[in-house]
Protein backbone atom coordinates (compact mmCIF):
# COMPACT_ATOMS: atom_id res chain seq x y z
CA UNK A 1 0.00 0.00 0.00
CA UNK A 2 1.20 3.50 -0.78
CA UNK A 3 1.71 6.19 1.82
CA UNK A 4 -0.76 9.01 2.23
CA UNK A 5 -0.47 11.64 -0.48
CA UNK A 6 -1.91 15.14 -0.71
CA UNK A 7 -3.34 16.49 -3.95
CA UNK A 8 -2.66 19.94 -5.36
CA UNK A 9 -5.81 20.98 -3.52
CA UNK A 10 -4.47 19.51 -0.23
CA UNK A 11 -6.88 16.58 -0.20
CA UNK A 12 -5.36 13.54 1.56
CA UNK A 13 -5.74 10.22 -0.24
CA UNK A 14 -4.34 6.75 -0.75
CA UNK A 15 -3.58 5.58 -4.26
CA UNK A 16 -2.22 2.23 -5.34
CA UNK A 17 -2.92 -0.61 -7.76
CA UNK A 18 -3.13 -0.84 -11.54
CA UNK A 19 -6.18 -0.82 -13.77
CA UNK A 20 -9.35 1.19 -14.13
CA UNK A 21 -9.78 3.83 -11.41
CA UNK A 22 -11.92 2.76 -8.46
CA UNK A 23 -12.82 5.29 -5.77
CA UNK A 24 -13.88 4.18 -2.28
CA UNK A 25 -15.69 6.81 -0.18
CA UNK A 26 -15.98 6.20 3.57
CA UNK A 27 -18.92 6.89 5.84
CA UNK A 28 -19.67 9.29 8.67
CA UNK A 29 -16.92 9.46 11.27
CA UNK A 30 -14.69 7.01 9.42
CA UNK A 31 -11.26 7.42 7.83
CA UNK A 32 -9.92 6.30 4.48
CA UNK A 33 -7.93 3.43 6.05
CA UNK A 34 -11.25 1.84 7.00
CA UNK A 35 -11.32 0.36 3.49
CA UNK A 36 -8.35 -1.88 4.34
CA UNK A 37 -10.42 -5.03 3.72
CA UNK A 38 -10.87 -3.81 0.16
CA UNK A 39 -7.22 -3.04 -0.54
CA UNK A 40 -7.09 -6.40 -2.34
CA UNK A 41 -8.88 -4.74 -5.29
CA UNK A 42 -5.51 -3.18 -6.14
CA UNK A 43 -4.76 -6.42 -8.00
CA UNK A 44 -7.02 -5.24 -10.83
CA UNK A 45 -7.90 -1.61 -10.14
CA UNK A 46 -6.26 1.75 -9.56
CA UNK A 47 -7.55 2.46 -6.04
CA UNK A 48 -8.16 6.07 -5.00
CA UNK A 49 -9.32 6.42 -1.38
CA UNK A 50 -9.70 9.95 0.02
CA UNK A 51 -10.50 11.36 3.44
CA UNK A 52 -13.66 13.46 3.28
CA UNK A 53 -13.19 16.96 4.66
CA UNK A 54 -13.28 17.04 8.44
CA UNK A 55 -12.38 13.34 8.55
CA UNK A 56 -9.01 11.67 9.07
CA UNK A 57 -6.18 13.82 7.75
CA UNK A 58 -8.47 16.23 5.90
CA UNK A 59 -8.46 18.73 8.74
CA UNK A 60 -11.15 21.41 8.47
CA UNK A 61 -14.58 22.09 9.91
CA UNK A 62 -15.60 24.48 7.15
CA UNK A 63 -18.10 23.93 4.33
CA UNK A 64 -19.29 20.55 5.59
CA UNK A 65 -21.97 19.44 3.14
CA UNK A 66 -22.67 16.57 0.77
CA UNK A 67 -22.21 18.83 -2.31
CA UNK A 68 -18.84 20.02 -0.95
CA UNK A 69 -17.68 16.47 -0.20
CA UNK A 70 -18.51 15.62 -3.82
CA UNK A 71 -16.74 18.71 -5.16
CA UNK A 72 -13.63 17.72 -3.21
CA UNK A 73 -13.52 14.28 -4.82
CA UNK A 74 -14.16 15.69 -8.28
CA UNK A 75 -11.31 18.14 -7.66
CA UNK A 76 -9.08 15.28 -6.50
CA UNK A 77 -9.79 13.25 -9.63
CA UNK A 78 -9.08 16.29 -11.78
CA UNK A 79 -5.82 16.88 -9.90
CA UNK A 80 -4.87 13.26 -10.59
CA UNK A 81 -5.91 13.62 -14.24
CA UNK A 82 -8.48 10.84 -13.86
CA UNK A 83 -11.24 11.40 -16.41
CA UNK A 84 -13.67 8.85 -14.97
CA UNK A 85 -13.81 6.16 -12.30
CA UNK A 86 -15.98 3.53 -10.70
CA UNK A 87 -17.41 5.17 -7.57
CA UNK A 88 -18.24 3.16 -4.44
CA UNK A 89 -19.63 4.89 -1.36
CA UNK A 90 -20.77 3.53 2.01
CA UNK A 91 -23.53 5.23 4.00
CA UNK A 92 -22.73 8.97 3.88
CA UNK A 93 -20.18 8.04 1.22
CA UNK A 94 -23.05 6.67 -0.87
CA UNK A 95 -24.76 10.04 -0.67
CA UNK A 96 -21.52 11.64 -1.83
CA UNK A 97 -21.36 9.17 -4.73
CA UNK A 98 -24.88 10.18 -5.81
CA UNK A 99 -23.88 13.84 -5.61
CA UNK A 100 -20.78 13.21 -7.73
CA UNK A 101 -23.10 11.85 -10.39
CA UNK A 102 -25.30 14.93 -10.09
CA UNK A 103 -22.34 17.29 -10.52
CA UNK A 104 -20.22 15.30 -12.99
CA UNK A 105 -22.02 12.27 -14.47
CA UNK A 106 -19.32 11.92 -17.13
CA UNK A 107 -16.81 11.09 -14.38
CA UNK A 108 -18.79 8.05 -13.17
CA UNK A 109 -18.13 4.75 -14.96
CA UNK A 110 -20.39 3.02 -12.47
CA UNK A 111 -21.92 3.59 -9.04
CA UNK A 112 -21.90 1.27 -6.04
CA UNK A 113 -24.23 2.64 -3.37
CA UNK A 114 -23.86 0.74 -0.09
CA UNK A 115 -26.10 0.99 2.99
CA UNK A 116 -27.10 4.50 2.06
CA UNK A 117 -30.19 6.57 1.29
CA UNK A 118 -31.48 9.12 -1.20
CA UNK A 119 -34.10 11.04 0.76
CA UNK A 120 -35.54 11.31 4.27
CA UNK A 121 -38.83 13.12 4.84
CA UNK A 122 -38.45 15.33 7.87
CA UNK A 123 -41.14 13.50 9.82
CA UNK A 124 -39.34 10.18 9.28
CA UNK A 125 -35.79 11.35 9.90
CA UNK A 126 -35.84 10.52 13.60
CA UNK A 127 -37.08 7.00 12.87
CA UNK A 128 -34.25 6.28 10.44
CA UNK A 129 -31.40 8.06 12.21
CA UNK A 130 -31.99 8.58 15.91
CA UNK A 131 -30.67 12.10 16.30
CA UNK A 132 -30.49 11.82 20.07
CA UNK A 133 -28.18 8.82 19.75
CA UNK A 134 -26.13 10.60 17.11
CA UNK A 135 -25.82 13.65 19.34
CA UNK A 136 -24.58 11.50 22.22
CA UNK A 137 -21.79 10.22 19.99
CA UNK A 138 -20.49 13.73 19.54
CA UNK A 139 -20.97 15.17 23.01
CA UNK A 140 -19.94 12.32 25.33
CA UNK A 141 -16.25 11.61 24.66
CA UNK A 142 -16.14 8.58 26.98
CA UNK A 143 -18.90 6.71 25.12
CA UNK A 144 -18.86 7.41 21.40
CA UNK A 145 -16.96 4.46 19.95
CA UNK A 146 -18.67 1.77 22.03
CA UNK A 147 -22.08 3.28 21.40
CA UNK A 148 -21.41 3.70 17.68
CA UNK A 149 -20.23 0.08 17.44
CA UNK A 150 -23.45 -1.19 19.01
CA UNK A 151 -25.52 0.87 16.58
CA UNK A 152 -23.47 0.01 13.50
CA UNK A 153 -22.43 -3.62 13.95
CA UNK A 154 -24.26 -6.92 14.22
CA UNK A 155 -21.28 -8.46 16.04
CA UNK A 156 -19.66 -6.54 18.90
CA UNK A 157 -16.70 -8.82 19.54
CA UNK A 158 -13.45 -9.96 17.94
CA UNK A 159 -11.52 -8.44 15.05
CA UNK A 160 -14.53 -6.68 13.53
CA UNK A 161 -15.09 -4.76 16.76
CA UNK A 162 -11.37 -3.95 17.02
CA UNK A 163 -11.27 -2.73 13.42
CA UNK A 164 -14.27 -0.51 14.04
CA UNK A 165 -12.43 1.09 16.95
CA UNK A 166 -9.38 1.55 14.73
CA UNK A 167 -11.14 3.23 11.82
CA UNK A 168 -13.98 5.15 13.49
CA UNK A 169 -12.47 8.47 14.52
CA UNK A 170 -15.13 11.19 14.49
CA UNK A 171 -14.33 14.83 14.86
CA UNK A 172 -17.15 15.84 17.17
CA UNK A 173 -17.92 19.23 15.61
CA UNK A 174 -17.75 17.89 12.07
CA UNK A 175 -19.87 14.89 13.06
CA UNK A 176 -22.95 16.94 13.86
CA UNK A 177 -22.50 19.10 10.77
CA UNK A 178 -22.24 15.94 8.68
CA UNK A 179 -25.39 14.46 10.20
CA UNK A 180 -27.28 17.64 9.34
CA UNK A 181 -25.88 17.47 5.80
CA UNK A 182 -27.10 13.88 5.42
CA UNK A 183 -30.59 14.76 6.58
CA UNK A 184 -30.78 17.44 3.87
CA UNK A 185 -30.21 14.99 1.02
CA UNK A 186 -33.00 14.87 -1.56
CA UNK A 187 -32.25 12.76 -4.63
CA UNK A 188 -35.80 11.78 -5.51
CA UNK A 189 -35.51 13.41 -8.92
CA UNK A 190 -31.90 12.40 -9.46
CA UNK A 191 -32.17 8.61 -9.17
CA UNK A 192 -34.39 8.04 -12.24
CA UNK A 193 -31.86 10.04 -14.28
CA UNK A 194 -28.89 7.81 -13.42
CA UNK A 195 -27.78 6.06 -16.60
CA UNK A 196 -24.53 4.35 -15.59
CA UNK A 197 -24.38 0.77 -14.25
CA UNK A 198 -25.46 0.91 -10.62
CA UNK A 199 -25.19 -1.57 -7.76
CA UNK A 200 -27.24 -1.00 -4.62
CA UNK A 201 -26.29 -2.99 -1.54
CA UNK A 202 -28.11 -3.28 1.76
CA UNK A 203 -27.43 -5.20 4.97
CA UNK A 204 -29.85 -7.57 6.65
CA UNK A 205 -29.43 -6.21 10.17
CA UNK A 206 -28.71 -2.57 9.40
CA UNK A 207 -30.27 -0.52 12.21
CA UNK A 208 -28.80 2.78 10.96
CA UNK A 209 -30.27 2.83 7.45
CA UNK A 210 -32.72 -0.08 7.06
CA UNK A 211 -32.50 -2.18 3.95
CA UNK A 212 -35.97 -1.16 2.73
CA UNK A 213 -34.49 2.24 1.96
CA UNK A 214 -32.09 0.65 -0.53
CA UNK A 215 -35.00 -1.30 -2.02
CA UNK A 216 -36.75 1.99 -2.72
CA UNK A 217 -33.58 3.28 -4.37
CA UNK A 218 -33.43 0.16 -6.53
CA UNK A 219 -36.97 0.78 -7.72
CA UNK A 220 -36.06 4.37 -8.64
CA UNK A 221 -33.00 3.29 -10.67
CA UNK A 222 -34.70 0.73 -12.88
CA UNK A 223 -31.57 -0.76 -14.42
CA UNK A 224 -29.80 -1.13 -11.05
CA UNK A 225 -28.76 -4.35 -9.37
CA UNK A 226 -29.87 -4.92 -5.78
CA UNK A 227 -28.15 -7.19 -3.25
CA UNK A 228 -28.86 -7.78 0.43
CA UNK A 229 -25.88 -9.01 2.44
CA UNK A 230 -26.81 -11.46 5.19
CA UNK A 231 -25.70 -11.54 8.81
CA UNK A 232 -24.27 -8.05 8.95
CA UNK A 233 -25.11 -4.64 10.31
CA UNK A 234 -24.38 -1.27 8.77
CA UNK A 235 -20.65 -1.83 8.11
CA UNK A 236 -20.68 -4.89 5.86
CA UNK A 237 -17.20 -4.14 4.51
CA UNK A 238 -15.92 -5.09 7.98
CA UNK A 239 -18.41 -7.74 9.11
CA UNK A 240 -18.80 -9.67 5.86
CA UNK A 241 -15.60 -8.89 4.00
CA UNK A 242 -15.65 -11.92 1.70
CA UNK A 243 -19.29 -11.55 0.66
CA UNK A 244 -18.95 -7.77 0.29
CA UNK A 245 -15.84 -8.01 -1.87
CA UNK A 246 -17.29 -10.82 -3.96
CA UNK A 247 -20.40 -8.80 -4.82
CA UNK A 248 -18.35 -5.70 -5.68
CA UNK A 249 -15.86 -7.65 -7.78
CA UNK A 250 -18.56 -9.50 -9.72
CA UNK A 251 -20.30 -6.21 -10.47
CA UNK A 252 -17.09 -4.53 -11.59
CA UNK A 253 -16.17 -7.45 -13.84
CA UNK A 254 -19.40 -6.94 -15.74
CA UNK A 255 -18.88 -3.22 -16.17
CA UNK A 256 -15.18 -2.77 -16.73
CA UNK A 257 -12.49 -3.92 -19.12
CA UNK A 258 -10.93 -6.21 -16.52
CA UNK A 259 -11.07 -9.77 -17.70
Amino acid sequence: MSKVSFSCSEIPYLRFGVGEPLVFIHGLGEVKEGWNNQFEFADQYDLIIPDLRGHGEHITNEKISIPQFARDIITLLNDLQVESAHICGLSMGGMVAQEIYRQAPHMCRSLMLVSTFHFIPRHLAKLIINYRKVRSLSTTPSLPINTAARISLNSWKGKVYQDFHKFYKPNHEVFLKSVKACLEVDNLKLLPKIKVPTLIMGSQYDSVIPVWIQLLMHKQIRHSEFVILRNTGHIAKLEQKEAFNRVIRNFLKKHSKVS
